[in-house]
């Protein structure tokens, strides 16, 4: 079969950032470290894993990241990854074929795939206290195990991601997704459950005033969230295009910046909450008062020194997105007791006393009605286009996109 694979190649890295200022479709071909290739079909890892006949897989941010190199060399993940590797984690599917030892799925079934390679799936056994709880993004074993290093599939040389007709998954990956749920639907899980355990982070009080920063998938996600869960929440966004906004204010969100300006944010926020501005001899203003809560969904210098100026004393700002490190002015951190809270992935919830995966709740929110994020999802594409693909969900802004995904049903 052929997939999308990455290698990790200096000499591809070099060219592909040479050729990369001509034109960005460098990044992604046969010469460049990202490129369509001929694969051996996956085969069952272990007696409870499935084959799963991928149905539609979406292009996530840090595919792009690592697909334009954009990023550090010396990001301590990499001790946790393999190459090379098959692309891909946001994952649905029907189910071709199960082990032996498989008993709670079976052959026809449509799932969604939870892709983190944690104990479970290592065939570790006891499992390590994290997963036990079900907070398997905090695994003790990811370069552990019959598995390759790799935090999840679509990282892992020996367990294949979702850029890919088929893919072999452990059982407790696959969650059924119900009947009155679409794939496209569906395929948004992922990044659902990566904004939910955002939210759940740092939950709202009711009539609180917080910030989602950034408009992306995942800021657009947290927005529908604290509308639809916390509706009783004052929402501000900051989007970066007009089609973020317009679906942003769509999504629940009562006031919206379109801006990449510090200092224009620090403004408008200082306009929206009716705090004083506090003005600096040198550097960027501040606000001594400002929003509870803030979901970063950039996680760059840039959010983060914005963010700590526009928080009140005390409050809270969820990181769950993820820049290129670099020094940020933060004295407001220390001096208004603020919190930082890093937010990974997700794992087992809890919402009105259930305990249950974060991909589980979004799937039975949907089937009742309570979330239609399909219209996200704005363009489709097939394998081989995936140059047009990766560049689409790279420069949304010149092609207004949202959610990029794979279309593989028909392949």
């Amino acid at each position: 079969m052929q997939a999308i694979v990455f290698r990790y190649s200096l000499p591809r890295f070099a060219l592909a950032t040479a050729l990369g200022a001509l034109t960005p479709r460098a990044y992604a071909g046969p010469i460049a470290p990202t490129s369509l290739v001929d694969t051996p079909e996956p085969t069952l890892l272990a007696a409870d894993w499935a084959i799963v006949r991928t149905a539609l897989c979406g292009i996530c941010g840090s595919d792009t990241k690592q697909i334009y190199l954009d990023g550090a060399f010396d990001n301590p993940l990499t001790s946790l990854i393999s190459f090379p590797h098959i692309l891909g984690h946001e994952i649905v599917g029907v189910i071709e074929a199960v082990g032996p030892g498989v008993t709670t799925r079976r052959v026809g079934e449509r799932v969604a795939i939870n892709p983190w390679l944690s104990c479970g799936p290592r065939g570790i056994q006891p499992p390590c206290a994290a997963c036990q709880q079900g907070q398997v993004t905090l695994c003790a074993h990811f370069t552990e195990g019959h598995l390759a290093p790799g935090i999840h599939l679509g990282n892992c040389r020996t367990a294949g991601g979702g850029y890919a007709p088929r893919l072999a998954a452990h059982e407790s990956q696959l969650i059924p997704i119900p009947d009155a749920v679409s794939f496209e639907q569906a395929v948004l899980a992922d990044p659902f459950a990566v904004s939910l355990h955002a939210v759940l982070k740092a939950p709202p009080a009711p009539g609180a005033a917080v910030l989602v920063y950034g408009c992306g998938t995942l800021g657009l996600l947290a927005i529908a969230i604290l509308h639809v869960l916390f509706p009783k929440t004052h929402i501000m966004a900051i989007a970066r295009y007009a089609h973020q906004e317009q679906m942003a204010r769509t999504l629940g969100a009562q006031q919206i910046m379109r801006t990449r300006e510090s200092a224009q944010i620090i403004e408008t926020m200082a306009e929206w909450t009716g705090a004083p501005i506090l003005r600096t001899r040198q550097g960027q203003p501040w606000l001594r008062q400002g929003v509870d809560v803030i979901y970063d969904m950039v996680g760059s210098p840039e959010s983060l020194a914005v963010g700590v100026r526009v928080t009140n004393p005390r409050g809270r700002i969820v990181i769950s997105g993820v820049d290129r490190p670099a020094r940020f002015e933060w004295t407001p951190l220390y001096f208004k007791e603020l919190q930082l809270i890093g937010s990974n992935a997700f794992g087992v919830e809890e919402w009105n006393g259930v305990h249950q995966h974060a991909m589980a709740f979004y799937l039975q929110w949907t089937a009742e009605g309570r979330f239609d994020l399909a219209p996200m999802i704005t363009q489709r594409f097939r394998l081989p286009q995936y140059q047009e693909a990766f560049v689409t969900a790279h420069r949304k802004g010149a092609h207004q996109a949202i959610k990029v995904v794979f279309d593989l049903a028909s392949a």
